[in-house]
């Protein structure tokens, strides 16, 4: 999982019996719970700021286990990512299209931008609720490079220079699955998967690869990072991985 959502395997940990604790630490958790509903949105926001720059630089990939306080974890399957922005960042359009081409980020702002508001479940049973993305259709930008006949499927690379994913065509042509540039109303953050990550609403977040650098239209699905690890190709929320979750559409 490339994403704020899974780098590690899908663990599942029955519940244990928690050590029973003193008055005192009982009363100094109160104490610390007081003083975070005073501090909270200061304190948050450096906490997102905090785990995102360690996940950056966290091999072990242990920051994910960690929730931010908007209930994301960070994770990335490489040891660093390097950073884009507007001048540096170029998206690839090509493979089985007869117009390929490179988009900087101004240029997919140009573009008609879609808003969808979901939840956001990740195959290791974490949720966000009613998170806002926008962005570019994906079907789009693969109808303005016209697509040869024998296209079938869509590869996804990314700038880490390590994760990949795949959809179908049919797949990729849904209305829900943008090229995302904001989340939460905000421009994507680095680490988010920005300045431009992939968004597939109706399927679990490995899907919807960070820091999306290609677009690559081939004639089959090719699993992609998490799949050649033993991830379903098809990821609809509550119909794979053996997971019952709420659909998130």
């Amino acid at each position: 999982m490339n994403e704020d959502v899974h780098q590690g395997v899908n663990d599942e940990h029955p519940e244990e019996r928690g050590t029973p604790i003193g008055r005192r630490v009982f009363l100094g958790t109160l104490a610390l719970g007081a003083a975070g509903v005073v501090a909270a949105p200061p304190l948050q926001r450096g906490l997102e700021r905090f785990l995102g720059g360690a996940a950056d630089k966290d091999p072990t990939g242990l920051t994910g286990l960690l929730p931010n306080g908007g209930g994301f974890r960070y994770y990335s399957v490489a040891s660093s990512v390097p950073r884009k922005n507007a001048g540096t960042y170029r998206l690839t359009v090509d493979g089985l299209v007869e117009r390929p081409v490179n988009y900087t980020i101004d240029e997919l702002r140009a573009m008609p931008q879609t808003r969808m508001v979901r939840d956001v479940q990740c195959v290791t049973g974490w949720r966000v609720p009613d998170t806002p993305f926008e962005g570019v259709r994906l079907s789009r930008l693969l109808d303005a490079a016209r697509l040869r006949p024998t296209a079938r499927a869509v590869r996804f690379t990314c700038f880490d220079g390590t994760y990949t994913e795949s959809l179908t065509l049919d797949q990729a042509r849904r209305a829900d699955v943008l090229v995302a540039l904001r989340m939460q109303d905000k421009d994507l953050g680095h680490s988010h998967g920005g300045p431009v990550r992939l968004y597939v609403a109706p399927m679990y977040f490995y899907k919807s690869a960070k820091w999306l650098s290609g677009i690559t239209v081939t004639d089959e699905v090719r699993p992609g990072y998490w799949e050649e690890r033993g991830y379903d190709v098809d990821a609809w929320v509550g119909r794979s991985n053996g997971r019952d979750d709420d659909p998130t559409s």
